[in-house]
């Protein structure tokens, strides 16, 4: 179906349409009823579907660079494979759309809900997605490289193997959050609740975890290296094989870590102010006094 570029369809009731391969590039579709609409590989292409109902309607592999879809209600929508860079979705309703493997690069998704969504091996990177809610979400192998997320809800969120390269969290809520053989070199998780989180293998080099909570959280054979953990809580973390090298533990709470050793603890930067059980402390103070004194 072929439709002229920039034609006016503001408020149209195309519910349940037939709109598979339709040009729709630059169409004014604002407020427009699209429920449950067949668009699959429509070319929508900076359209404006602002308050668009697009719930249940079927965009798989569809083009919507650059597209406003700001405040959309896209509910159960499948975006599978869909082009959505650039495009903005800010308060956009996502819960439970499919978008595995969607390219969401740069896209604006402030305040957007995503609770539920499949966002696996999606393409998030450099996206702004602060505040927005992907409270059990699954992203499993996505790509969030320099993505601002801070203030987002991920609780829940399986974000195993996500590439997390540089990527803003900080005050994000990441609690029970499946984050296993992650990737998040110098991410910024500043703050962030990281209760119950599972991060064993996580690669977290260089990461910025400054007075985060990561009560209960497992960090076995996780790489910390050069971390920034000051003031962090690790109050029953588990530690088994985790590397800490050059970690900067200063006014961290380390009491009832399990499966912390000595040996692991010897190769911080420093532990000055830091909470240790006794069984840790006492030793630790008497071979290397040095991780106490003030850091440089």
């Amino acid at each position: 179906m072929d439709i002229p570029e920039r034609k006016d369809l503001l408020g149209a009731n195309l519910q349940g349409a037939d709109l598979i391969e339709a040009n729709l590039r630059g169409a004014n579709l604002r407020g427009a009823n699209l429920q449950g609409t067949d668009l699959i590989e429509a070319n929508l292409e900076e359209a404006n579907l602002l308050g668009a109902n697009l719930q249940g309607a079927d965009l798989i592999e569809a083009n919507l660079r650059g597209a406003n879809l700001q405040g959309t209600d896209l509910r159960g929508a499948n975006l599978q494979g869909a082009n959505l860079q650039g495009a903005n979705l800010q308060g956009a309703n996502l819960q439970g759309a499919n978008l595995k493997e969607a390219n969401l690069k740069e896209s604006n998704l402030e305040n957007a809900n995503f609770r539920g969504a499949n966002l696996q091996e999606a393409n998030l990177q450099a996206a702004d997605i602060f505040y927005a809610d992907l409270t059990e979400a699954n992203l499993p192998g996505a790509n969030l490289q320099e993505a601002d997320l801070s203030e987002a809800k991920l609780e829940g969120a399986n974000l195993e193997r996500a590439k997390l390269e540089g990527a803003k969290l900080e005050g994000a809520n990441l609690e029970r959050a499946n984050l296993k053989r992650a990737f998040l070199m110098d991410a910024k998780l500043e703050g962030a609740n990281l209760r119950g989180a599972k991060l064993e293998g996580a690669h977290l080099l260089e990461a910025h975890l400054e007075r985060a909570d990561l009560i209960d959280a497992d960090l076995s054979k996780a790489l910390l290296i050069n971390t920034h953990l000051e003031g962090a809580d690790l109050f029953k973390a588990h530690l088994e094989g985790t590397i800490l090298l050059g970690a900067q533990l200063s006014d961290a709470n380390l009491k009832g870590s399990i499966n912390l050793s000595l040996d692991q603890l010897s190769k911080v930067k420093t532990l000055y102010n830091a909470k240790l059980d006794d069984k840790l402390l006492t030793p630790l103070k008497k071979k290397y006094p040095a991780l106490f004194e003030v850091p440089d």
